[in-house]
């Protein structure tokens, strides 16, 4: 019975075990890559494209902005901020970035080229020229437990909650908030609004006595 060892034999079967371990480890390393890429884009983060200049100052057409989806799910969305949101229907197939205005269950009115909520004028840090066309809201418009108010910052030149196409937003279409403006790398912030500040003491009857109307 032979005693030689066959070295050649053996190191290469080691030089095998080498290279299908590494080749294993880089196929897990990029199923795993895939698998978070796909985590995030789903639940995290994702990328869209400011079209049109309805959010004009605030934001320009082919901005792109990363919308943080996950923000959401911890909290509610709030008073001013920028959102991303999808109507529901085959004519909606596009994504619409506008800013909240109006929260559920509260009460939506403009009137004399201003926003009031619940009978309260809206302090409107975003747009100090008066709203040309009311739209839907020229009546009071009761917002659900479930639906948003929402207009594009460039009031006068933007399709938002005023118009029959849009209308309220639910809940269930917002996909996330409008969190970084990649291209020029500036956060779409509230514009500093403190909780206290949004709301003027008058009301809608303060503005008709003032403007002569009953």
């Amino acid at each position: 019975m032979s005693l030689d060892y066959d070295f050649d034999r053996a190191e290469r079967i080691e030089k095998r075990k080498k290279f299908f371990g590494k080749f294993f480890g880089w196929v897990f390393a990029l199923g795993l890559a895939i698998a978070l890429a796909w985590a995030i884009t789903t639940y995290a983060l994702e990328k869209t494209n400011m079209v049109g200049d309805s959010m004009e100052a605030t934001l320009s057409s082919g901005d792109t902005i990363m919308i943080n989806k996950l923000l959401y799910r911890l909290r509610s969305p709030q008073r001013f901020d920028v959102i991303v949101f999808k109507k529901d229907g085959k004519e909606h197939s596009y994504y619409s970035i506008k800013r909240i205005i109006g929260l559920p269950g509260e009460h939506v009115l403009i009137a004399g080229g201003k926003i009031y909520i619940d009978g309260v004028l809206l302090e409107d840090k975003v747009n100090v020229e008066d709203i040309q066309l009311p739209g839907l809201a020229a009546d009071e418009i009761i917002l659900d437990e479930d639906e948003y108010f929402v207009l594009g910052d460039n009031r006068n030149n933007s399709e938002d909650s005023r118009y029959f196409n849009v209308g309220n937003v639910f809940r269930e279409e917002i996909i996330g908030k409008a969190w970084i403006r990649i291209n020029k790398f500036g956060i779409i912030s509230k514009l500093n609004l403190n909780k206290d500040e949004g709301k003027k003491t008058e009301t809608t009857e303060d503005s008709e006595e003032k403007d002569g109307t009953q």
